[in-house]
């Protein structure tokens, strides 16, 4: 390449540079970061409470064949052969001090993970995942029955409320542990 040649192509590339300058959009404005928090929907006892994303493993639809376990709470479903590993199975509900869960198409197993083993929470329903603002995160109510152990926040959003369920305490909890009669 001649002398020539180079200043020719050097004056062509720096043309588009400047070209593509004059003509280029600017990256899109961010808005202001709203720091979010994502959740499980579900009901107990006719409430609805969401439980973080992050403490649950998976959801199961409740499963046909559930062996009760002699000896444990009345509140203990019985266990469940899921994929080939045994799944505990608890009447949330019915551990709150509720009525026992009626199962059924809408009944759903929350599974939670402790301390490598895991633990499914039969609930009336679940609704889906939903991302909340954690600016709309406040004080829970007062609750008069085993609840209050476990709720200690609620989103408020579009005149709805969303207490937040604690499943870590809930799995931390000295009488969930014991499931014996």
């Amino acid at each position: 390449m001649t002398g020539a040649n180079a200043r020719e192509l050097l004056f062509l590339l720096q043309d588009l540079e400047e070209r593509s300058r004059r003509n280029a959009v600017g990256l899109p404005r961010q808005d202001e970061v709203r720091e979010s928090w994502e959740g499980i929907m579900f009901s107990v006892s006719g409430l609805r409470l969401v439980a973080p994303l992050g403490e649950l493993v998976e959801i199961l639809t409740y499963p046909s064949s559930v062996t009760p376990v002699p000896g444990t709470q009345a509140w203990v479903c019985g266990v469940a052969n899921v994929r080939g590993v045994l799944l505990p199975i608890v009447d949330l509900q019915q551990f709150l001090g509720g009525a026992t869960t009626v199962t059924g198409r809408r009944s759903r197993v929350l599974v939670a993970r402790q301390e490598g083993t895991r633990v499914g929470l039969l609930v009336g329903e679940v609704f889906g995942m939903r991302h909340f603002l954690e600016e709309n995160r406040g004080r829970a109510p007062v609750y008069e029955n085993r609840l209050q152990d476990f709720v200690r926040s609620v989103f408020e959003e579009n005149r709805e409320s969303w207490p937040v369920f604690s499943v870590s305490a809930l799995l931390r909890d000295r009488e969930f542990a014991v499931a014996a009669a």
